[in-house]
């Protein structure tokens, strides 16, 4: 099942936000966020909050989410007043947002530029399972307003879906692809997913020239996580399958680099490579340049104003709680700048475009330099006052950060 919620501060039942959230809103980018809790079948390193049909239980009902969510749209109007926030971004994510009809997909996405309005151009993803759409459905999301769509490939190889619990055939991304392209989307994302059991080299390999050669614009590779309460850690518990090594996902890391780039792709997050600046997930680098974004679903955070709150769990709670036109909101904290000045840190230090070195706290100055001489540093950018990672600084970037934060 997926972890638990953090404790926090309660919120009130109207959602209000305290004025510090309120204060220079409209100043910042803002973006919405929607979860999409279904899955068909749950896969055995996932620990997101999702559920399958058996799982739901009585008073969640798939059928209704899109009314649902919407009522949860209209309350952030509420919440939010009557500032001029435009939506740079939306992102639809879960679970499977595209186990919905796209018609759902559609009056969601309708209901925010109804209450806050759609910036021009803004940027609208949704994620999806290669096998949960066609080419129909993609036409319907694309005159939707959909523009941008995220496809979970994880592999090529059977046997590394099958240890990941993936149902899609290695074939049917590459597919997808075509679809998405022919239905008029103007950007497509592959995810990627290296240091599985039993995963080679060469498997890795093959799977990135598949990925490459289906003709994405953008691709995200992500190291193989062993979360706990996952069925894949209670089969590594067991010793029916080994832990994955971090040298061996060092090495991976760097067989994708060295690919994409060779391909076309730069990177832009530590994880991240697209075929242009226009390519880039422009969502994910909201959070991750300190935008405002309302997260509507269960169990989604949200940020503004230095203010996150996170909803309750289950889609019948959530459900429950906006039927009486209540917050579905579990708890909330709102950071201090000591916190704010960290995450600033954690998150942009992993882009491409660096950290400002005069934003590094002193007592932190030891450990710059020590970065630099060790290479994990861009000699030329750091003269200028930017501290940027070099390759070697990507693989090592969460460890850097822990010797930073002071």
């Amino acid at each position: 099942m997926p972890s638990t919620l953090p404790d926090g501060d309660p919120v009130p039942t109207s959602g209000e936000l305290p004025g510090s959230a309120l204060s220079g809103l409209g100043e910042r980018p803002f973006g919405f966020y929607v979860h999409v809790p279904f899955c068909v079948t749950r896969c055995g390193y996932c620990d997101f909050n999702t559920y399958t049909a058996a799982e739901l239980g009585p008073g969640a009902s798939r059928q209704d989410y899109a009314d649902t969510v919407v009522e949860e749209i209209r309350l952030a109007r509420r919440v939010l007043g009557d500032a001029e926030l435009p939506v740079e971004t939306v992102f639809f994510g879960g679970g499977t947002p595209t186990l919905l009809p796209p018609e759902d997909l559609a009056r969601i996405l309708a209901a925010i530029d109804s209450e806050f309005g759609l910036r021009p151009g803004a940027e609208v993803t949704t994620e999806a399972n290669p096998e949960s759409v066609d080419p129909a459905s993609l036409e319907k999301l694309r005159h939707g307003g959909f523009n941008r769509i995220s496809f979970g490939m994880q592999s090529v190889r059977e046997h590394v879906l099958q240890v990941l619990d993936r149902r899609h055939t290695p074939g049917r991304p590459a597919a997808a692809v075509r679809e998405a392209r022919q239905a008029g989307f103007e950007h497509v994302n592959l995810d990627l997913i290296y240091s599985t059991p039993g995963e080679t080299d060469d498997d890795w390999r093959a799977s990135l020239a598949a990925a490459i050669e289906a003709g994405p614009d953008h691709v995200s590779a992500y190291s193989l996580i062993v979360e706990e309460g996952t069925r894949l850690a209670a089969r590594i518990r067991r010793g029916e399958l080994p832990m994955p090594d971090d040298d061996v996902a060092a090495d991976r890391y760097l067989i994708a680099d060295r690919m994409l780039a060779e391909a076309g792709f730069q990177w832009y997050e530590v994880s991240n490579w697209a075929t242009s600046d226009g390519a880039r997930c422009r969502h994910n680098l909201l959070y991750w340049t300190g935008g405002d974004w309302w997260a509507a679903g269960p169990g989604a955070h949200s940020h503004v104003g230095g203010t996150r709150w996170w909803n309750v769990k289950h889609p019948a709670a959530y459900a429950q709680r906006l039927a009486t036109h209540a917050s579905p909101a579990h708890a909330r904290e709102v950071l201090d700048d000591e916190a704010r000045a960290d995450e600033r840190l954690m998150l942009e230090l992993r882009l491409a475009s660096g950290y400002p070195l005069a934003e590094v706290a002193p007592g932190a100055r030891t450990a710059v330099a020590a970065a630099l001489a060790r290479g994990l540093l861009e000699p030329e950018p750091f003269k200028s006052g930017v501290m940027v990672l070099t390759l070697q600084g990507r693989l090592l970037a969460d460890a850097l950060v822990r010797d930073l934060l002071v």
